[in-house]
């Protein structure tokens, strides 16, 4: 075993500096010897053997349960020996055999009806309010920043995505908006505050839900704010706006036509729909196994291979498409150091076990954004071809006038009458 897992590191470490001792206690370094060094050690030939046959799912396995030994560096250091890589064949017969494997059964394990899709969510935003304000920005913004300068804090990036996100939107006063997978109110609050909207925010997530009407009934004018437990398949009323930010990866790709059919059922004739979504640039694929049964359980990242065609098919017309490039690379790493500079209060809100589960988790997932065929994009539909702008110079114009304004304020009329800014 030790002479296989050997081999296969020769094919596969080209560069970076990565030492390896086995559980036999043999210890061998592969790669070019430049860049930071990390050693690991296997405690167990069992680990040593489930991570050989499947290191999608068995490394991360191996690393909570203490199996993977970091010696020199750190599991992020690690990863990103491993994920930095130039992409090869070095992958052993067994791990291809399971990607084909978990692409063919992808559409099974995503068939998320109504209850599996209160337990997924319960399984993830359930845990505690208390875990995500120890390394989310102040208002608890669980997706992906927008960094319009590279020097920004995560707070101010943060802000400027709800601005960008808004100017997109471009909701009028008193507009009724519809958030689908609210989190905890943050962009409701900012729509509500900003343009005094009408924001009914959902969630399938008791915690979050508790948290946003806590924040509702603290607001300006609670009465412009109304969040519930509800699916997106059970809300009837018409809505001039749409937005869902970090929800549609949890749709399931099985209920994409259902989703659109149903967000164009809830848009007004002349509404806007905005869908910011984390996405694969790289073809149609599967889950990581990993993220699928320990963070995520029913997720799924679309490509836009895979979504345009709904959207197409739902009857609605695409008006903007854009990519964001390594700002999810960005907000995790932001995530993930604020993470471990408060992690032993995570121990402490729950364990060791967890708080290794989920450096793994946000140490994988930022590189995988910035090494892999990850990336965000956000779609702005509607029902008609003239409901926006004809060119996209309205979504700056419109982000310099939101931070020129407080958002404890309406805003001013101009931004209320889409139609003086259509002709643009």
């Amino acid at each position: 075993m030790d002479a296989l897992v050997f081999k296969t590191l020769r094919r596969f470490v080209k560069t970076g500096t990565l030492t390896i001792t086995t559980a036999n206690g043999v210890t061998r370094s592969f790669g070019d010897r430049a860049g930071p060094a990390v050693a690991v050690r296997f405690r167990t030939a069992a680990a040593q053997r489930r991570v050989l046959l499947d290191p999608e799912l068995r490394l991360g396995e191996a690393f909570v349960d203490g199996d993977l030994i970091i010696e020199q560096g750190a599991i992020t250091e690690l990863l990103e020996q491993l994920l930095s890589q130039e992409q090869n064949d070095a992958a052993p017969i067994t791990t291809k055999i399971l990607s084909r494997l978990r692409f063919a059964l992808r559409r099974r394990v995503q068939k998320n009806g109504r209850q599996k899709s209160r337990r997924n969510v319960a399984h993830h935003y359930d845990l505690s309010s208390k875990l995500y304000k120890l390394f989310l920005d102040e208002d608890m913004q669980y997706s992906c920043a927008y960094f319009e300068r590279a020097d920004m804090s995560l707070d101010e990036a943060q802000q400027a995505k709800k601005r960008h996100i808004a100017a997109k939107l471009l909701p009028g006063r008193h507009a009724r908006v519809l958030d689908i997978g609210c989190g905890w109110g943050g962009l409701a609050l900012y729509l509500a505050e900003a343009f005094d909207a009408h924001v009914t925010g959902i969630t399938l997530s008791s915690e979050q839900l508790e948290f946003a009407r806590g924040r509702a009934a603290a607001a300006s004018d609670p009465a412009r704010l109304e969040f519930r437990s509800q699916d997106y398949r059970d809300v009837n009323e018409r809505f001039d706006r749409i937005v869902s930010v970090g929800m549609f990866e949890h749709v399931g790709v099985n209920h994409y036509d259902e989703f659109f059919r149903k967000c164009r059922d809830l848009l007004d004739d002349e509404g806007i729909f905005v869908l910011h979504s984390i996405g694969r640039s790289d073809p149609p694929g599967f889950t990581n196994p990993w993220i699928a049964r320990y963070i995520f359980p029913g997720g799924y990242i679309p490509a836009l291979s895979e979504v345009l065609p709904a959207i197409e098919r739902a009857g609605l017309v695409v008006t903007d498409v854009e990519i964001l490039r390594l700002h999810y690379a960005e907000t995790l790493r932001h995530w993930r150091e604020r993470f471990l500079a408060r992690r032993t209060e995570a121990v402490d809100l729950f364990d060791e076990r967890f708080a290794r589960l989920w450096e793994y988790y946000l140490g994988v997932s930022e590189l995988a954004f910035r090494y892999q065929g990850m990336m965000v994009f956000q779609i702005q539909i509607a029902r008609r071809q003239d409901a926006v702008p004809l060119t996209r110079g309205y979504i700056e114009r419109e982000e310099r006038r939101l931070q020129a304004v407080s958002t404890t304020q309406p805003e001013c009329e101009s931004a209320q009458e889409h139609s003086c800014v259509a002709v643009g």
